[in-house]
């Protein structure tokens, strides 16, 4: 597609069939990976391993610990997070564990309550060998 000065134009969407999705009243327990993005609106017990970006949405409530390149939590979260880029933690969010990251970003009204430590990107590559 080209725009009307003649440069092309790049999109960037993701296919909605690429994303799992955990809708609101569903109770996952155990493991769950994915090469993928994922958006968990529902409850999961047990560990989430993502390459891509995890969505954590205000009706979700997740035990375990959560792998992955980018996190954007509006729900809660009782476990560790380790992520290879970029926390965004919304102001509904609460975070009881420990946060391993790259960049954090926090808005005002969230809960944490944990130890941050920030990471390199070699960190968190070890990391993820040792949680794996």
């Amino acid at each position: 597609m080209k725009l009307k000065n003649g440069n092309k134009m790049t999109e960037q969407t993701a296919n909605v069939n690429s994303i799992s999705r955990i809708s609101e009243g569903t109770v996952v327990k155990g493991q769950i990976g994915t090469g993928n993005d994922i958006r968990v609106d529902g409850v999961v017990e047990g560990k989430i391993t993502a390459s891509g970006r995890v969505v954590v949405g205000e009706s979700a409530s997740i035990k375990g610990t959560i792998v992955c390149a980018n996190l954007d939590l509006w729900g809660k979260v009782e476990g560790d997070l380790y992520v290879k880029e970029v926390l965004s933690v919304k102001g509904t969010a609460e975070i009881a564990g420990n946060v391993y990251v790259r960049k954090f970003q926090v808005e005002m009204g969230a809960r944490f309550n944990g130890v941050c430590k920030m990471i390199t990107e070699e960190d968190f590559d070890k990391m993820d060998e040792t949680q794996a």
